[in-house]
């Protein structure tokens, strides 16, 4: 090997290599394989795509765009990525979603989480829009505080 790089994204790398036979360079990109253990048992890639349909379905109605999905979805991959697990549970990959779903439109973080936090009631909408609230209203105050050096 001659050179190693990591890419602009951070999730593959590139190496420079030469052959020691015939002296001949290449070059090879390598990527972590990421899979999905779905609830049947049964193990598939990990989908940028699948993500973005079960959201999108979540943002219907909503002013969400397509690339906001499909930065939503980047976004994921990268929070999983960054976990070192080659293989991750469909389940984790939902729940690894409502951290950006959540800054991203606040109804369709809703409608996820009462599917992947499993709401089997009124009251556990009640509780997940308190703390949305209480969320806002840190934000909100962390927003117009004066800094100190400002005083």
């Amino acid at each position: 090997m001659i050179d190693s790089r990591t890419s602009d994204d951070g999730l593959s790398i590139r190496r420079r290599r030469q052959c020691p036979e015939c002296s001949g360079r290449f070059s090879t990109l390598e990527t972590a394989s990421l899979s999905v253990i779905k609830r049947s048992g049964v193990v598939e890639a990990f989908s940028r795509e699948k993500v973005v349909a079960g959201v999108r379905k979540a943002c219907q109605g909503r002013p969400v765009s397509d690339a906001d999905l499909a930065t939503l979805a980047q976004k994921v991959e990268e929070a999983i990525r960054a976990t070192g697990a080659s293989q991750i549970e469909a389940n984790e990959i939902g729940l690894s979603v409502l951290p950006p779903l959540k800054d991203l439109d606040e109804v369709a973080y809703l409608r996820f989480a009462s599917v992947y936090q499993a709401f089997d009631s009124l009251s556990d909408f009640e509780a997940a829009v308190s703390v949305l609230r209480a969320d806002r209203e840190r934000a909100d105050e962390s927003e117009n505080e004066i800094p100190k050096s400002e005083a």
